[in-house]
């Protein structure tokens, strides 16, 4: 058997994002620190539409983990609220666009006009097959990972499955991204190299590229710039 290895274009089919940085770029101009969260998601806006005119198929963006809720409630406050608003004024522009928006992580704990909002939006935008936009909010990759084994073990005592159909594909289907390709290339601002506890199970063999840029100033030629680093494979074996 040998392996081949066949260069591909440089567009991922699946990017994720960490947008890391908004709090230092504010503090580095003198500014709150919400005012670089707001910075931060018009970024995100469009860097999305950049990303679907060149093709990816699937955007996930990281922007609130489990272990945030530690900041000062004051902070936190100001994002669950910008989060309402970000998403009730991007819903009509992304539909027109034909994307599809999903949330990827916990609803209980978040305000219920957030989860409203949320929920508005996936069922407004779930038929859109231009690109799926996930919203990674309120995460845990651990967390992931526990419940999904919660849930496999669950089926098993309930005979919907048996201890010999549990292999890698089995667990992907009670994932937060069930039915969707694991990430093919992964961006963090900011000039940290962690991955955060984010898609733990689903990085396993993702392509990561880092930037020292802060997120607020990320643009969508660091975008390009960041896709002229992805070099991506496919395996092929031939008898």
């Amino acid at each position: 058997m040998k392996l081949i290895k066949t260069q591909l274009e440089n567009i991922p089919e699946h990017l994720a994002i960490i947008t890391d940085g908004n709090g230092r770029w504010a503090t580095r101009r003198g500014l709150p620190r919400s005012i670089g969260h707001k910075v931060g998601a018009r970024a995100i806006k469009t860097i999305t539409e950049a990303c679907a005119n060149s093709g990816v198929k699937i955007l996930t963006w990281y922007v609130f983990s489990i272990e945030n809720w530690k900041r000062d409630k004051a902070e936190v406050d100001y994002l669950m609220n910008l989060f309402i608003k970000f998403i009730r004024d991007w819903r009509e522009e992304i539909y027109r666009k034909g994307i599809c928006f999903r949330h990827l992580g916990i609803k209980s704990g978040l305000p219920t006009e957030l989860i409203d909002e949320i929920e508005i939006t996936e069922e407004k935008t779930k038929y859109n097959n231009k690109m799926i936009v996930n919203i990674v909010l309120n995460y845990s990759g651990k967390a992931e990972i526990v419940n999904a084994t919660h849930s496999i073990v669950r089926d098993v005592q309930m005979n919907k499955l048996r201890m010999d159909d549990i292999n890698e594909i089995t667990f992907n289907n009670y994932l937060y991204t069930a039915g969707q390709r694991d990430p093919d290339f992964l961006i963090r601002s900011s000039g940290e190299v962690r991955i955060s506890n984010f898609l733990l199970w689903q990085l396993s063999k993702t392509q990561i590229y880092t930037t020292s840029v802060l997120w607020p100033d990320f643009t969508c030629e660091h975008l390009f710039e960041a896709f002229e680093k992805y070099k991506p494979f496919i395996e092929v074996y031939k008898g």
